[in-house]
């Protein structure tokens, strides 16, 4: 049997080193390329057509979402394995979204890690038990109405410490009808005010770095 050919990307090399190395004692995987941005990534995946490809998450540049994005635009048939220290509900689901395999946490255990790949390798799912039960509370949760985009317009401006009056001015609308927006915020949140509002749309990911 061949061995499993994987593609790292991680902007750490300190990171990079550490998984080749422990990879590179087995003879079940070959490591074929390093990537350190997401750009990097689709390049050599075009290049090295990896069976599994251990992507991070945040890096600059090319994140590992628009990578994942672009791998599948693409047609790449890698197998993708998110890597990450985080498992934030605004990074596992876009990863989700964009067509993953599996999601592990990089303080994961190396068997884990190893079974994970292997387990991608065959196009099985691998979630790390953080992923996997935020994943199912979601999925017991009831289903939140989705906010419009004027909705999370208002609620930047909120978040970046506009009064009312001050939103409708940036926007060009009444006042009154920034509030009539905001009675509708606060019902599809299901908050009582404008500082729960604006926590809760920071922990459902609406709002944050990248959200535009």
């Amino acid at each position: 049997m061949s061995a499993i050919r994987l593609l790292i990307v991680d902007d750490h090399p300190v990171v990079r080193d550490g998984l080749r190395g422990m990879f590179a004692h087995d003879p079940e995987f070959e490591v074929v390329g390093e990537a350190s941005d997401g750009a990097e990534a689709v390049s050599s995946a075009v290049a090295l057509r990896p069976d599994v490809i251990l992507m991070d998450l945040r890096m600059p540049g090319t994140d590992g979402p628009a990578a994942i994005r672009e791998l599948m635009r693409r047609g790449i048939p890698s197998r993708v394995l998110v890597l990450t220290t985080y498992d934030t509900d605004s990074d596992v689901i876009p990863a989700l979204q964009a067509g993953i395999t599996g999601y592990l946490l990089k303080d994961a255990p190396r068997d884990e890690l190893m079974n994970a790949v292997r387990a991608a390798h065959r196009g099985q799912s691998a979630l790390a038990p953080s992923v996997a039960t935020r994943l199912m509370s979601q999925l017991r949760a009831p289903v939140h109405e989705a906010l419009t985009d004027r909705e999370l317009e208002i609620l930047r401006l909120i978040a970046q410490g506009l009064t009312n009056r001050g939103a409708a001015a940036r926007l060009f609308i009444s006042e009154a009808t920034v509030k009539t927006h905001l009675v509708r915020i606060y019902a599809k949140l299901e908050v009582s005010d404008r500082a729960a509002a604006v926590a809760t749309a920071f922990e459902r990911g609406l709002l944050g770095p990248g959200r535009r």
